[in-house]
């Protein structure tokens, strides 16, 4: 796959404060990638010297074969952003926000097209400040896209949103990646980077602790699957004779089932095979948050700083 963006050696300094320390990656055409790290741990300071807004104090950068400090115009008229500060004027309707960014691209916008295309026709009359998260995410999603950039960058798109609206962010989200663009999105949650995610450079304290497929993050923590249920009469020994299964333990009338990833199939094979199905059976695989945990040494939260 292209390679669109080249990141090697970044360094990014304020007085004696780091805020990148070292950084390089590189994001393929087509790829949701993700920068996934605590806040203060400098996810938005790498995205905003990618998109020229930022001047980095060391370093080589390369964003769709152009240089974000030399060819900063250049640049932007071929990507779309969501920057983690992005607000409308409250009293701007939507469908003028639409005409008003249009404006700005090289090419024509179509307004109705584009409030249709993203659900925003019914709010076009709509003054930003009356409209809820959602619906605000959904319009600088909209503008974000407007002229069919390349590559789009979407800062802490889900902050403050409710689980509902986070969700339905994310199918949005998908939709920008499936509609040809490269997607950078910087985020802190770690549901949000395995839910979208081709790939996750995690950050910590300014660094790159580690990149790749979300699958690939968690298998390099080495844990395997917990399987829990309660055991209501059955005895979850047996268990022991599945394959992959490592150890069997009960606690209090609930049952742990730790073993290889291939025993959650097997396991829950076994229990309908003995008739039994636990309304609470939950199958654990390793998390990001194990990930973090395994490289740094600390839980994600605390490795937020002020």
């Amino acid at each position: 796959m292209d390679t669109v963006i080249t990141v090697e050696n970044l360094h990014t300094a304020y007085g004696a404060t780091v805020a990148v320390d070292d950084v390089s990656f590189s994001v393929r055409r087509g790829e949701i990638f993700g920068i996934l790290g605590p806040n203060g741990a400098g996810k938005t300071t790498t995205v905003e010297t990618l998109q020229g807004l930022r001047r980095p104090s060391r370093g080589r950068l390369e964003v769709l074969g152009l240089d974000p400090v030399r060819d900063a115009d250049k640049l932007r008229r071929r990507t779309g952003s969501q920057l983690q500060s992005s607000a409308l004027p409250e009293r701007l309707r939507v469908a003028e926000a639409i005409r008003l960014f249009g404006r700005l691209r090289d090419t024509p916008v179509d307004v109705d097209a584009t409030l249709a295309a993203w659900g925003l026709t019914g709010l076009r009359r709509r003054a930003y400040g009356t409209l809820s998260g959602g619906q605000q995410q959904r319009v600088f999603l909209a503008l974000a896209l407007l002229g069919d950039p390349e590559l789009v960058f979407l800062d802490e798109l889900t902050t403050g949103l409710d689980p509902t609206a986070r969700r339905a962010t994310w199918e949005l989200v998908a939709r920008v990646r499936d509609r040809g663009a490269t997607v950078v999105l910087v985020t802190h949650f770690m549901e949000e980077a395995e839910a979208l995610c081709d790939r996750v450079a995690v950050v910590d304290q300014g660094r790159v602790v580690a990149c790749d497929t979300p699958a690939a993050l968690t298998a390099s923590t080495g844990a395997g699957v917990r399987v829990t249920f309660t055991v209501d009469g059955y005895d979850p020994r047996c268990l022991l004779s599945v394959p992959g299964v490592e150890s069997v333990t009960v606690d209090g009338g609930r049952a742990t089932v730790a073993g290889k990833a291939e025993a959650a199939v097997g396991v829950a094979a076994a229990l309908v095979a003995a008739g039994v199905t636990p309304p609470d059976y939950r199958t654990h695989y390793p998390s990001l948050e194990d990930v973090f945990l395994n490289l740094t040494g600390r839980r994600f939260t605390e490795g937020a700083q002020s």
